[in-house]
C-alpha cells in the first residue's frame, strides 16, 4: 500500500507576537514561509505585519490554513485555554504540527499531545534558549521533542530562527531540557551578582573584573551579557522547576535558594551597591 507523503510545511502560524514571537515572524518570512500571526493584543499587529506576517483576527482562522503552528504564549493556563475544544483544537487541519515554544510543565504538553493525537494532530514541545538577543539574530537553541518523523518535518521551520536544534526524545522532554537550562542560567546570574558585588565593595573595577572572569572557568553567558537580562520570567521558570522537583521527589536546595533570591533581585538587578543590603 502506498502511503501519502507528509505535507511539506509552507504556511506557518505564530500565536503570540511578543518579545520572542516578533523576531521569529521576521526570520520565518525571510526564509520564504507564509506567516500568519495572531495575538490577543491588537497593538502587536503593526509590528507583526512590518516583519512580513499576515495578521489573523482570530486564532481559529489561522489554525485552519497552517501546516505548522508555533505557540509563544506566556503561561500554562493560556496554553491550555488555547489548545482546548473552545480554542483551536476544533479548527486545526489534520496531520498539522502544533509546536509549543512556551515554557510550561512537561506534563501539560504530554496531556495536550494525547488529546491532539485523538484528533489526528501532532503536538510537540520545541523550547527556546539563549534569550531575546539570540531571537533577534536567529541563533536560538531549540530543544525539540517528538517522534523523529515529526521533528524532521518541523526542522526547516525551527532552522529559520535557530542555529542549533537538539532533539530530546519523547514529548515533554524539551520542557525538561529547558528547565535544566533555566536552573543553571538563573543560578549563574545570582552568582555573578554576588561575586561582582563583593569585588565592588573592595574597590575593584567591575568591567575589568567581568572581562577577566570571562577568560576563566567562571565564564558564563549571563556574565557575557551582563546588564541585558530583564528577569521577566525568572519566578515563573523556577516555579516550574520546583513543581517538577516535587513531582519526582528530588530536593534541589540551590534551585530553591535561587528562586527566593531572584524574587528579591529582580527590581535591584545589576545595582551592585544594593546587593546584599537589607
Amino acid at each position: 500500500m502506498n502511503h501519502k507523503a507528509p505535507e511539506k510545511i509552507q504556511n506557518v502560524g505564530v500565536i503570540g507576537a511578543g518579545r520572542m514571537g516578533q523576531p521569529i515572524i521576521g526570520h520565518l518570512a525571510r526564509k520564504g514561509f507564509t506567516v500568519r500571526v495572531h495575538d490577543i493584543d491588537l497593538g502587536k499587529r503593526g509590528a507583526a505585519e512590518s516583519r512580513g506576517g499576515s495578521w489573523s483576527a482570530d486564532a481559529a482562522g489561522l489554525a485552519r490554513v497552517c501546516e505548522a503552528i508555533l505557540i509563544c504564549v506566556g503561561y500554562d493556563r493560556e496554553l491550555r485555554d488555547l489548545l482546548s475544544d473552545d480554542g483551536i483544537f476544533g479548527h486545526v487541519r489534520r496531520d498539522s504540527i502544533i509546536a509549543v515554544l512556551s515554557t510550561v510543565h512537561p506534563e501539560t504538553v504530554r496531556e495536550l499531545a494525547a488529546r491532539g493525537r485523538s484528533r489526528g494532530l501532532h503536538v510537540v514541545d520545541a523550547t527556546m534558549c539563549r534569550g531575546a538577543w539570540a531571537a533577534d539574530e536567529g541563533t536560538l537553541l531549540s530543544f525539540v521533542a517528538g517522534s523523529p518523523e515529526i521533528v524532521e518535518r518541523l526542522r526547516p521551520v525551527l532552522a529559520a530562527f535557530s542555529s542549533d536544534i537538539v532533539p530530546t526524545g519523547d514529548i515533554g522532554s524539551a520542557q525538561v531540557a529547558k528547565a535544566a537550562n533555566n536552573m543553571i542560567m538563573w543560578a549563574c546570574l545570582v552568582a555573578n551578582h554576588e561575586g561582582l558585588a563583593l569585588a565592588h565593595r573592595y574597590g575593584l573595577d567591575i568591567e575589568t573584573m567581568r572581562k577577566a572572569l570571562l577568560t576563566t572557568h567562571a565564564a558564563n553567558a549571563s556574565l557575557d551579557h551582563w546588564g541585558r537580562q530583564s528577569m521577566a520570567w525568572a519566578d515563573d521558570d523556577m516555579e516550574i522547576v520546583a513543581a517538577m522537583a516535587k513531582e519526582r521527589g528530588i530536593a534541589l536546595k540551590q534551585a530553591d535558594a535561587v528562586r527566593e533570591i531572584c524574587r528579591w533581585l529582580k527590581p535591584r538587578r545589576f545595582q551592585l551597591d544594593e546587593y546584599g543590603t537589607k
